[in-house]
Order: C-alpha cells, then sequence, then structure tokens
C-alpha cells in the first residue's frame, strides 16, 4: 500500500487551529496572535476551533476535542490542520476518532510534535496519509535556521518533491524564551555548539527508510496497541524498512530506559534500518544518561542509532514527514536527512 499525501498548499486556503491536548492561556494569547498572523502574512486563512481553552491540562473534554479535529480532518475547505502546541493526554482522543471515515477523507496535513505525536503517527499508521512532525503554531513565528524548514515549506510541497536538512550546528540550552513578556519574539538563541552523535559505534552512517516515530512519554505508550501497531505499518507500507525517530521530553534516563525496551518489546522498532534519537535536555540518572538509556534499550537491535537530531524538544527543529521515503547520512563531515514525498 502507497503513501498518500496531502495536495500541497496554496496561497488562500484555510488552515484549521485547534488543540487537541492542551489549549491557550489567557496570558499568552498575544503569542497565539502572533503566529496566526504568521500564517495570514504566507497567504492562508486561519480558522480558529473551540477547543483552545488553556485553563487545565486540555483544551475541552475529549469528546469535544474528538469531533472539532475530526470536523477539520473532514472538511475538504481545510488544508492543514495545526495545534498551538502539544500537551500531556493526547491519548484519549484515540477511540473516539472515526478512522474508517478517515481513511476515506481527502487527506489533510497535519502538523505537530510533542503531546501531538500521539495523534499525528496513530493517522499515519492507521490511515497511509502522511504526516508532519515539526515546530507547532506557537513556534512558528520563528525564523528558520539556515538548513532547516518550516512546516509550512514541506505542506506547500507536492508529491514527488526531494528535499535535505542540515543541522545547523547549534542548539539551544537556556531554557525557553518568555511568550508572556516578548510575544513577538522570532529568532531562535542557540548558544551551545553541537552535532549528531552516533550512539552504537564508529562508522559513517548511509541508511534509508519510511521515517515514523515521536515522543517516548507520550507515543510511547500507545507502542503495542492498535494505534502503535508499527510493525504492521512496516509490512505494509514499507517494504524498504522504516527509519524510526524518538524523542525524550522530561523524564530521567532510567524512566527513558525502562520505557524504550517496552517499546521495543511491543514491536515499535521492528522494520527498523536505523533509529534517530532527539537532542534532550532531560535529566540523566546517577549511573545512567540518556544517551546509554538509549544504548541499553536498543543497542540490541543491530542498526545505526543516531542521537542529537533536531526532532525533539530542544531548538531548533528540523520538521519529519511521517511515511516519507527519508535518507540519513552522517560521517566525520556532514550530516544530513533527505526526506522524499512518494507512496
Amino acid at each position: 500500500m502507497s503513501i498518500r499525501y496531502p495536495r500541497p498548499l496554496r496561497p488562500g486556503d484555510r488552515i484549521g487551529v485547534t488543540s487537541p491536548s492542551s489549549g491557550v492561556p489567557k496570558e499568552l494569547r498575544g503569542r497565539f496572535d502572533v503566529a496566526v498572523r504568521e500564517v495570514v502574512a504566507r497567504g492562508y486563512e486561519v480558522v480558529v476551533g473551540e477547543c483552545m481553552d488553556g485553563a487545565g491540562h486540555v483544551s475541552a473534554p475529549a469528546a469535544e476535542r474528538a469531533a472539532e479535529l475530526m470536523g477539520m480532518l473532514t472538511d475538504p475547505g481545510i488544508r492543514a490542520v495545526v495545534p498551538p502546541w502539544g500537551g500531556e493526554t493526547a491519548i484519549d482522543l484515540l477511540p473516539l476518532l472515526d478512522w474508517g471515515r478517515l481513511r476515506n477523507a481527502e487527506p489533510t496535513w497535519v502538523v505537530g510534535y510533542s503531546d501531538m505525536s500521539t495523534v499525528i503517527s496513530p493517522l499515519t499508521l492507521l490511515t497511509g496519509v502522511a504526516t508532519v512532525h515539526g515546530n507547532n503554531l506557537m513556534d512558528t513565528p520563528y525564523r528558520v535556521p539556515e538548513g532547516l524548514l518550516s512546516w509550512l515549506d514541506i505542506a506547500a510541497m507536492p508529491e514527488g518533491s526531494r528535499f535535505a536538512q542540515i543541522p545547523p550546528g547549534r542548539h539551544r540550552t537556556t531554557g525557553w524564551d518568555d511568550f508572556h513578556a516578548s510575544p513577538e519574539v522570532s529568532e531562535f538563541t542557540l548558544d551551545t555548539p553541537g552535532r549528531w552523535t552516533r550512539l552504537d559505534g564508529d562508522g559513517d552512517v548511509d541508511v534509508s527508510g519510511r521515517l515514523i516515530g515521536g515522543s517516548i512519554e507520550t507515543f510511547g505508550h500507545v507502542a503495542g496497541t492498535p494505534y502503535g501497531d508499527v510493525a504492521a505499518f512496516a509490512r505494509d507500507h514499507a517494504p524498504e524498512g522504516l527509519l524510526v525517530y524518538v524523542e525524550a521530553v522530561e523524564h530521567d534516563a532510567f524512566t527513558i530506559c525502562r520505557t524504550l525496551h517496552g517499546m521495543k518489546l511491543a514491536g515499535f522498532f521492528e522494520g527498523a534500518n536505523a533509529v534517530l534519537v532527539g537532542r534532550t535536555s532531560a535529566p540523566d540518572s546517577p549511573s545512567l544518561s540518556q544517551h546509554e538509556a538509549v544504548l541499553d534499550a536498543l543497542g540490541s537491535l543491530g542498526v545505526p542509532i543516531v542521537a542529537d537530531v533536531e526532532c525533539g524538544h530542544v531548538p531548533p527543529y528540523m520538521p519529519l514527514v511521517n511515511g516519507a521515503l527519508g535518507r540519513v547520512v552522517h560521517d566525520s563531515s556532514r550530516s544530513e536527512l533527505v526526506q522524499t514525498l512518494v507512496g
């Protein structure tokens, strides 16, 4: 079965904004407005849903969030859906979505990361429709560093497009910008040099496969369920194998190690030709670092494991297209991820 790609965004298209997980607190509405204006400035119309309340950890009851997301994904007039950001418990939506209807609907770009990987990765796994694991709406006003792309760039590409992203060689280690005090901030603070790290040994990496993955703390809990059957996706959609990506948000190294072991037991890494691991600021444990946790759990896979990739919570962000054919190259002189939007 081939991967299906939504048609590329065109000027005048409508982009839906809803919060399948956390909404936007009142004190951060200024940043939200700035982000909406950025999308409008790119030539699109923005449709903001009702599920946006940021007073609690979710924007609305699960049934309301599921209904609004379903409405946007099955509205042929909405060409992309993006949340303000992630959150904690988007997993409660999975049994409430009409997966048969989504499979039969015209594909729509869905974008996000963090807790949104709990939604976008099952969308690709269960419907065969490509989704974008990339910067959320609140991050969209940031200027994209040279070598990387925005989700808006990728969603405007036609099927068959091929694009490369190269890490800028710097990342942030000093926390987060204060969107309340500086809602219009548009420059990343990239204060620390760093490059990708091969964890499983030495030698050059040049490997291809279909991209799929997500947050360890959130999407990791879906592994082994009908909504996170990566092994079946590999059999049905990826005869060439997979590039599986994971990223730790905040859990200590012991917890990440246990979770990755569980994901492996659930078949999450079956069919993987390589594993990409997002750069993280999550804490080490007394006798186990975050890198060691990954290697402890996944070293037995016998495939390249490349860490410190810009697909996690440490800025900047390298968007990955779930379902796209990826090729990762990493050696002493360069690191690069090429993605091709082919079925």
